[in-house]
Order: C-alpha cells, then sequence, then structure tokens
C-alpha cells in the first residue's frame, strides 16, 4: 500500500516553529482548527454514569483533568444528547444541561494544554424509552435489535428539530469555552442509523442519499462556530453487515464528501447489530481498526486528519499506527483509564512504568442499568477522583510490613507502602507472583491479564520490596511478627467453595483453579472421556475453561442453570461472542439445569424448571463455582479474597485501601470507604 497524503494544515495561524518535524512521534503536538494539542493521543468519548442528574459534574471534571495533566492531546467528553427526545442510559449527559460542566472542564483540562471538545449526539432507536417515556427517533420504522422497541420514523420538521439541536448544543459548547465539537454518528448513534441500509428505507431525499442529513449537520455546525474551533466526526466505517449496512469504501466516501468541513474523521466499526465490535474485551486483537482507517487516510486524500479508534492500548501500537500512516492521532481511551499519565511516562522515557490496560472491560463498561462507576482493575481510583485519596507521597514513620500473600490484593498493598517509604515484605505460598490474576489469564484467551501480573511484580521489585517465595506463613509466624513491632497484612486468597451436589466414591471432581494453575499435570487426573464443566456462577471462567478443554483436544460439556451461557459476561460485551466460541469449538452445552450428582464414569443433572432428570458420560467434573475466604492466619487486617473472593477489581481497590490505612492516610480496609461504599458494591463471583 502507498503511504497515505500528508498531514493537512488546518490553518496558518498555526506556529510553524512548533509543528514536528521528521518523522511524527506520539508526543508530538498536533494542529487542529488553528489549536495546538500537545500530543496525537486521544481521550476518547465513553460513558462514565458520572453525571449529576443529566449535567457535567465535578466528578468528570477531576476525571478528564487527570488526563490532561497526564498529556491526553485531546479529550472528547461523554457524549451528551443534543435533543430531550433521546435518554439513552440514566445518567447520560444533556447538551442543554452541561453549560456549567463543560466550562468547568475547559478551565481545567486547557491549563495543561490539552485540547477539549464536546462529544455531541443523539442515540436514535438504540436509546431508552424507559427514561424519555417517549417514542424513539429514527429514520424508519425498523426495530432495534437489541430491545426490540418499534421506533417513530421522523418527518422533516422532526429532522429539522434535530439538526437546530446539534447546531445550539455546538453553539453552547464553544460558549462555554471548549474548543469545539464532535459529532457521533458512530455505533450507538442516529446520524449512523441514517448512513445505514439496515436502518433507513426511507423513499424522500434522505433516503435516495443517506449522506444528506449528516452533510446538513456538519455543515451547520461548522457555519455556527466557525473554522476557528475543531469539529470532529465519530465514523462507523464498517458495520460488518455488507449486505446492507455502511462498508469501508462506502465510509471512506462518506469521509472523502465531508472532509473540507471536518478537522478530523475518527474512524470506529459497529452498529446496532454488534455493539460489541466497537469496544471489544480481550479477545479482539488491538489495533483491529487500522486497515480501516489506512483506507479512510487514503480516500480523504490529506483534507482532513485521521483518528485510529479500536482498542490500542500500547504506546508502540500507537506509534506504529503513525509511522505506517494509518492516522494522524490515536485514540487511547481505555489505557488511559488504566495509565493516567500515560503520555507523561512515555515522554519521559518510562514507558516499563506504564499500567497496563488489559482490555478486560469489567470496570470500564458501564452502560448498563446498575449505574456502575466508570473505573478500572488496575487502577480503581479512575472515576473516584473526587473521593479517593492518591497514593503517592511519603508518610513521616517508615513502618515494617509483613504481607502475607503475593496475588494482585498483596502485590496492590506492598506496592503503595513501599512508594510511601515503608519497609516491606511479602511472602508468597505459592512458586510465583501474581495469585488469582495469573490463574485468571490462563483461562481460555485471557492471557493478556498476566500483564497486570508483569507490572505489579516489576513495580514491587523496583521499590525495593523484600520478596520470599515458595514460604508458608505459619499462624505462629504471625504472631512472631506481631511481637517483633511488625504489622502484618493478610492477602491469603481463597479456598474450594461447598458443592451443591453429591459425589460418589470414584467420582471425579477437580476446581477449576487446580486446572488452571497446573493444566497439563491436572488433565491427566481428569481420565479418558468427556468432562463436564459446572459452572454456577456465569461468568469468564467456566467458558474459558471449556475453550480451554477444546484447545486439549477434550471432548466438553457445560452446565449452567441459566438460559444462557456466560450470562455475566453481558457486562463486559462478550455474551454473544462467547457463546459463538462454544458452538465452535463443539462444546455441548446443557442451560437450565444444575449438577445434582457425580458417580465414576457419569453425572446427573436436573432441568430447573421441569425437574427431569438425566444421566451423562462423564469421566470428569470441572468444577467452576464460588470459593471461600483462606482463614487460616488469624488477623484484622485483611485484604481481597480472604475477605470475600470477588474480582480482581475488588482484590487490587483492598490491597490499596489496606495499605493507606497501614499508612494512615485515611483509607479503610475491607473496601468499605465512608460515604461512598454503595458506589463500590463488589461484584459477585468467585476470585477471577
Amino acid at each position: 500500500m502507498s503511504k497515505p497524503a500528508a498531514e493537512p494544515v488546518a490553518s496558518a495561524r498555526a506556529s510553524k516553529a512548533r509543528r514536528p518535524t521528521g518523522p511524527i512521534g506520539l508526543t508530538d503536538p498536533v494542529e487542529l482548527a488553528g489549536r495546538l494539542a500537545p500530543s496525537r493521543v486521544v481521550f476518547g468519548p465513553h460513558e462514565t454514569n458520572l453525571a449529576r442528574r443529566r449535567a457535567i459534574s465535578e466528578r468528570h471534571v477531576a476525571y478528564y483533568e487527570r488526563r490532561a495533566a497526564g498529556g491526553a492531546g485531546l479529550i472528547v467528553t461523554e457524549t451528551a444528547s443534543v435533543h430531550a427526545s433521546d435518554w439513552p442510559y440514566e445518567r447520560a449527559p444533556l447538551a442543554a444541561d452541561c453549560a456549567p460542566g463543560w466550562a468547568a472542564t475547559a478551565t481545567a483540562c486547557q491549563a495543561h494544554g490539552s485540547l477539549v471538545v464536546a462529544g455531541l449526539g443523539h442515540a436514535g432507536s438504540q436509546g431508552s424509552s424507559a427514561y424519555s417515556q417517549s417514542a424513539l427517533w429514527a429514520p424508519s420504522r425498523v426495530p432495534d435489535v437489541a430491545s426490540r422497541e418499534l421506533p417513530m420514523e421522523l418527518e422533516e420538521p422532526d429532522i429539522a428539530q434535530l439538526r437546530d439541536a446539534f447546531v445550539t448544543a455546538a453553539g453552547q459548547a464553544v460558549a462555554a469555552g471548549l474548543d469545539g465539537v464532535e459529532l457521533d454518528a458512530g455505533a450507538y448513534s442516529l446520524l449512523r442509523q441514517f448512513l445505514s441500509g439496515l436502518t433507513n428505507l426511507r423513499e424522500d431525499g434522505y433516503g435516495t442519499d443517506r449522506v444528506l442529513l449528516v452533510r446538513e449537520v456538519v455543515t451547520a455546525v461548522r457555519a455556527e462556530i466557525g473554522t476557528g474551533h475543531i469539529v470532529g466526526l465519530r465514523l462507523s466505517c464498517d458495520e460488518l453487515a455488507p449486505w446492507a449496512g455502511i462498508t469501508p469504501e462506502h465510509a471512506a466516501e462518506v469521509a472523502a464528501g465531508l472532509a473540507p468541513m471536518l478537522d478530523y474523521v475518527a474512524v470506529v466499526r459497529g452498529s446496532a447489530m454488534n455493539t460489541s465490535a466497537y469496544r471489544p474485551d480481550l479477545h479482539t486483537e488491538p489495533g483491529f481498526n487500522r486497515d480501516l482507517a489506512f483506507t479512510v487516510r487514503e480516500t480523504v486524500a490529506g483534507k482532513t486528519r485521521v483518528v485510529l479508534q479500536g482498542s490500542v492500548v500500547d504506546p508502540a501500537q500507537a506509534q506504529q499506527a503513525l509511522d505506517s500512516g494509518a492516522a494522524c492521532l490515536v485514540e487511547m481511551t481505555r489505557a488511559q483509564i488504566a495509565e493516567p499519565r500515560l503520555v507523561a511516562l512515555r515522554r519521559a522515557g518510562l514507558g516499563a512504568r506504564i499500567r497496563p490496560c488489559v482490555l478486560c472491560n469489567q470496570r470500564c463498561r458501564v452502560r448498563d442499568n446498575r449505574n456502575p462507576v466508570v473505573s478500572c482493575i488496575a487502577e480503581p481510583r479512575s472515576g473516584y477522583e473526587t473521593q479517593d485519596a492518591p497514593t503517592d507521597g511519603e508518610d513521616g514513620t517508615a513502618l515494617d510490613v509483613l504481607v502475607v500473600g503475593g496475588g494482585p490484593a498483596g502485590l496492590e498493598a506492598a506496592r503503595v507502602l513501599a512508594g510511601r517509604g515503608h519497609r516491606v515484605e511479602v511472602a508468597e505460598r505459592g512458586a510465583g507472583l501474581g495469585g488469582a490474576l495469573r490463574t485468571a489469564a490462563a483461562t481460555g484467551a485471557r492471557a493478556r491479564l498476566s500483564a497486570l501480573a508483569d507490572w505489579l511484580e516489576a513495580e514491587v521489585r523496583r521499590l525495593g520490596v523484600t520478596v520470599s517465595t515458595g514460604t508458608e506463613v505459619t499462624p505462629a509466624a504471625v504472631a512472631a511478627a506481631h511481637t517483633a513491632g511488625r504489622t502484618v497484612l493478610l492477602a491469603t486468597g481463597s479456598v474450594p467453595g461447598p458443592r451443591e451436589y453429591a459425589v460418589e466414591a470414584g467420582g471425579v471432581v477437580v476446581e477449576a483453579a487446580d486446572l488452571l494453575t497446573d493444566r497439563l499435570a491436572t488433565v491427566d487426573r481428569l481420565g479418558d472421556g468427556p468432562v463436564l464443566v459446572n459452572d454456577p456462577v456465569g461468568d469468564a471462567v467456566g467458558v474459558g475453561v471449556a475453550e480451554a478443554l477444546a484447545a486439549l483436544g477434550r471432548t466438553a460439556a457445560l452446565v449452567t442453570q441459566d438460559p444462557v451461557v456466560g450470562t455475566q459476561l453481558s457486562l463486559t460485551g462478550d455474551l454473544a461472542d462467547a457463546n459463538r466460541r462454544l458452538q465452535q469449538v463443539g462444546a455441548i452445552l446443557h442451560k437450565q439445569s444444575v449438577l445434582r450428582r457425580v458417580t465414576p464414569g457419569a453425572v446427573v443433572i436436573e432441568h430447573v424448571l421441569t425437574g427431569e432428570k438425566r444421566e451423562l458420560p462423564c469421566a470428569a467434573v470441572v468444577h467452576c463455582g464460588h470459593r471461600l475466604p483462606d482463614e487460616t492466619l488469624p488477623g484484622e487486617l485483611r485484604a481481597g479474597d480472604c475477605v470475600a473472593p470477588r474480582t480482581v477489581y475488588e482484590a487490587v481497590l483492598e490491597g490499596r485501601r489496606a495499605a493507606l490505612a497501614v499508612a494512615g492516610a485515611g483509607a479503610a480496609p475491607y473496601g468499605h470507604a465512608p460515604g461512598h461504599s454503595h458506589e463500590r458494591t463488589p461484584v459477585a463471583g468467585a476470585a477471577r
């Protein structure tokens, strides 16, 4: 492929002396509408549930400012609905209510040099009438594939209202001091619905020319805010439905036609038919939109800048996208949720210090009816900037601390304590560090989770923590440590939990954790014949174990009481894909059933609705049920799974809070922080 045309110069008003010469670096500045962004890293729009009612809140401001201080070049605020007819989730911002919050965000972030634009959109038929209590808007009467709700078809006066609403919102945004706006024609948008043959079946001008509405909106917004403010477009360039949806070739033509009026196009993919394709989890290779962005950049031929989006979390991969000519800027949203200082650390040559995003989607994908606040398993202060204290700083008196357990809770506690000047030893009974995080990384295709364990281990070693592996700490050793004046923090993890089925003599049951910790050795215990995965939890473990067994050539079946396998994976966006993968590897699925008995060579399962019992041939059962706290050692200062086995997020959060409690920095152990514990409700499930 030939390289696209050179980067455009949007305005002669930008100082030529400040433009980079030679190869373009990720941390180099970039000009947009005559305004200079300090880096080419974009913090893109995403749901946060930080709004106060439907307004940008002080929590939003702190959230965005932290990324600006870390070097983000362009920050796009959470997409605000331009019209009151759109209320896609309970805490979705409404542009009419956002001016004060936008103004505060502009003041906070521009002080660090970052450019800030308002995300503006309308979800159309992908919205929710539960909040608006009115009909959903759409180009045609096509039911949404997720909600199955039939929307109203917009008449021309409605379309004029919509167009005017975009214009009004854009004017309000720049009047509040923002650098411009980004218009949403991405996976969750009414503008995309007008562009697509899947949802636009009209016979008037807005159907014969499906680009017409987007063109009108872009033209009117540009006229409203002028050439001195940024107008960007988030454009779904592949709906992954070539029979009628937007294709890469079609999208490239759309982008080329609109390019003279735009300062950038953010290239994304997805639609209502496959929203998980927009920000997928770790099963999808990062950088998946690179070829798509290259195609668009070639077609726009230098008339506007192109932003690459698509699970880019590694600065090296982002730099490669710039070097190859695929993009002018790179969106690294989840990477900056995990590490707000990403650009600053990269610029300082401290890339190894960047906390990794593992693309798990466990805490940053928050568009669900529980209204969880955006956060990160690796950096739980994300989203809680106004609630949780920073971990850095130095305490007046150095304590001698023994952390028992080298899993995520113990490592995070040790990292925070050592960073604050305390003398810390981690004693781990296993052969290596990482604990349940390493176990989870062995599940299916979730190997990326090991990157967080690697980072935690590297940090504690960098900070001078004494690490002892293969060390079993006894109650006597804990008592001796207390006698010697040491503080003991227990992060000892979990033990197997109860099994709500009978196991006859000779029946084989293996714990999932044992299988994943030492797969090859444990597989020998499974014998010959079919293996049943018992999954009463419904998260990534049961699905991953079934996938792992299939990869080893074993015949695997999975039993769950739920009507859908892996029901909790809906929270991370992997539910449909996980079921597809199980079908592809030939796993046998026993839904709405529970395991009742394990006998030599067979199991008995019972249907939860009919009570019908069936005996199935089975050499062994892999148990993926809930686990219990390891309470072998005495002590009140505990963190993570030895409090209650849950997810990596709670383990890291509680390890951090326990460390700050030891350090006297005001945090409460066990994850119960006064004043907002209701926003930190643990997720049910074993430590995963």
